[in-house]
């Protein structure tokens, strides 16, 4: 490594250094407004469009977990820090078609909605010899029998697909994950969005006490769903940046 690449590489280490102690002192505010102990909130850092040389420095940093919602990004990424001690969540929408392929390096999945997706990915997941961590991704925008904007399966289908990701092999069920809806009767609520979440995950560890897990809250709203009870947030911009548009 050159100088100039060297100062460069030492600079960006500063930032997201600098950055992941901001985040950390929201998460930990936040867990002591809401009487809650700070071990029981895991940070995940969205690293996508950002470069497999900032995953290596926030690992660096002391980051463990991971997240990226594109497959083809996040395949080369794994691959590339494969010597890391990472744990990989894929959290954007999933085409069946990508299941064997996000098998492969992701530990969790958060946007498993449909029972076709639990299918592929039992299947990818029996043939690697994995158990893949998944989580149901509820769209508080949806109606009954429909999809959320961005994915995601309507309150009263929770139970049914979670019963499926449960009996399939190689799969394991997890929990629950929410984006704050940008439409409907939770829109610009995060709050009452995470508490409805946390509500339909009571229902749910009835009949699946392990499945304990609520991923909700990223860089804008993280607050409120550790307020709300949320066990894991995602947060990307608040300790990576601003991203470029993509085209």
């Amino acid at each position: 490594m050159n100088d100039t690449a060297a100062t460069g590489s030492s600079d960006r280490q500063r930032q997201l250094a600098a950055n992941l102690a901001q985040v950390e002192e929201r998460i930990a505010a936040a867990c002591r407004d809401a009487g809650r102990d700070r071990a029981d909130v895991t940070l995940i850092v969205v690293t996508k469009t950002y470069p497999a040389s900032d995953v290596r420095l926030l690992s660096g940093l002391g980051v463990r977990q991971v997240a990226e919602n594109r497959d083809q990004e996040a395949g080369a990424k794994a691959a590339e820090t494969a010597d890391l001690p990472l744990n990989w969540h894929f959290v954007g929408q999933l085409q069946t078609n990508k299941a064997r392929s996000v098998v492969r390096y992701a530990d969790h999945v958060h946007s498993v909605d449909r029972s076709r997706l639990v299918g592929a990915l039992s299947h990818a997941a029996t043939a690697e010899g994995r158990r893949l961590g998944c989580l149901v991704q509820v769209a508080l925008d949806a109606e009954s029998g429909t999809q959320g904007e961005r994915g995601g399966v309507a309150p009263d289908g929770v139970e049914a697909l979670a019963d499926a990701i449960a009996a399939a092999e190689g799969l394991r069920l997890d929990g629950l994950m929410t984006v704050a809806p940008l439409a409907g009767r939770y829109a610009g609520q995060p709050r009452a969005a995470f508490d409805r979440l946390m509500e339909i995950s009571s229902r749910l560890r009835e009949a699946h006490p392990a499945a304990n897990m609520v991923s909700a809250g990223m860089s804008q709203d993280l607050e409120e769903a550790v307020a709300a009870g949320a066990t894991h947030v995602r947060v990307g911009t608040a300790v990576l940046g601003v991203r470029a548009r993509l085209r």
